[in-house]
């Protein structure tokens, strides 16, 4: 074997250190992991489970309490009353004397014409009739006169009876031109518009300057009166018995406008802005198309909280319920089954039971069956919730709990 045969088969002394070192290196990187995971396996001993998770979840206690027997529905605001204005001669506006939506009594001034031609046109029904009353006078001294001489034959009964006709004529000249002056004093007054109701004024449809014409289709402005003011709802007539069976200025309605916002709410849920009324129509019949009879509502709305056209949640309060079952709407969850809860249990556990709800409003559910008195139910957190999982009160209601008397 020659000299290069013999490198070939051998390895040089530092190409076999290296190799030997690579060998003992991948050695010792395997020992290490084995050793790892002999500790991780020690860590967590063989047949042990972690423990169960705690749900954090917001209760409520079910109560027996008094509660209204009422109907809910959504109502329509309308105005007491509405006026629109146009005017009742036809002549160039001169002038506006309010502003858009100002509020005006009955009596202000809303509008002026341009007024010279009809105090022309007075002027000339009183030249008219100061005319013809001096020539009513003089043919009624005529027919006088006459009267005293057919008696002694001075003149013919034909003659008497054509003048005491003029005077006649001539008097009623005089009547027709009295009429005529009355017609042009109230033109003259209707060159100046006042309003007819206590109001609110909408917009101004007619600029000063332009002329406007009586009987035109469009009014000058529109005037509503808001206080008082109605709110026209409907109600299943299933209910019309029962409201049928008490007066109908005993019952009182209130009012909210519909999707108020969470900061017009107070702390406890219930609506800041509300309004009360009494029920002052029911409709004489029962829609056949929608099985509903409408109802009309009257409010005082001093604050004029209410307003013309906007939609509003109605409630109308037929009576009393003693000792119902009380849970907030939030506990009320739907599922295939029907409506159901999670009742917390004593072990702080919850467990989902089927619930019948009754009379239910956007802040409390009356519960027909299904719960008693001083069960604890979830009103949030149920999206985390199964059955027989174990939850936590959230501190917050913990604290207020221990603050309250």
């Amino acid at each position: 074997m020659t000299r290069a045969n013999a490198q070939h088969f051998w390895p040089s002394a530092p190409a076999a250190a290296a190799r030997a070192r690579s060998r003992f290196g991948l050695a010792g990187m395997g020992i290490a992991v084995a050793l790892a995971l002999g500790g991780c396996e020690r860590a967590v001993p063989a047949g042990a489970k972690a423990g169960p998770q705690t749900v954090p979840v917001s209760v409520a206690t079910v109560e027996a309490k008094t509660v209204p027997l009422s109907v809910r529905a959504v109502g329509n605001v309308q105005a007491y009353s509405t006026v629109a204005v146009r005017p009742q001669v036809t002549g160039q506006l001169e002038s506006v004397h309010f502003k858009e939506g100002q509020e005006v009594a009955k009596g202000d001034l809303l509008f002026t014409l341009d007024s010279r031609p009809f105090e022309a046109a007075l002027a000339q029904a009183k030249a008219a009739l100061a005319r013809d009353t001096v020539q009513a006078q003089n043919a009624e001294a005529d027919a006088k006169r006459n009267a005293v001489l057919v008696t002694k034959e001075y003149v013919t009964q034909q003659q008497f009876e054509n003048t005491r006709a003029a005077a006649a004529a001539a008097a009623a000249t005089v009547t027709a031109d009295q009429a005529l002056v009355k017609a042009a004093q109230l033109n003259l007054a209707y060159c100046t518009i006042r309003s007819p109701i206590s109001g609110r004024t909408g917009s101004l449809l007619v600029q000063a300057g332009n002329l406007v014409q009586a009987g035109g289709p469009d009014p000058l402005v529109v005037i509503a009166q808001l206080q008082p003011i109605y709110v026209s709802f409907s109600v299943p007539e299933q209910d019309l018995s029962a409201i049928r069976a008490h007066a109908a200025d005993s019952l009182r309605v209130s009012a909210e406008p519909s999707g108020l916002p969470p900061e017009l709410a107070s702390e406890n849920g219930v609506a800041v802005a509300s309004a009360e009324g009494k029920l002052t129509f029911i409709d004489n019949s029962v829609s056949a198309s929608t099985g509903t009879i409408m109802l009309k509502a009257l409010f005082p709305n001093t604050d004029e909280m209410l307003w013309p056209g906007e939609f509003v949640d109605t409630v109308l309060t037929l009576g009393e319920r003693q000792g119902a079952l009380v849970v907030p709407s939030e506990a009320i969850e739907n599922g295939q089954a029907g409506t159901y809860v999670f009742v917390v249990g004593k072990d702080q556990t919850v467990a989902q039971r089927q619930v019948t709800v009754g009379a239910t409003d956007a802040h409390q559910a009356v519960i027909e069956k299904g719960l008693s008195a001083g069960e604890v139910v979830v009103t949030d957190g149920q999206l985390r919730l199964t059955p027989g999982a174990h939850v936590a009160v959230k501190l917050a209601e913990q604290l207020a709990e221990k603050a309250a008397p």
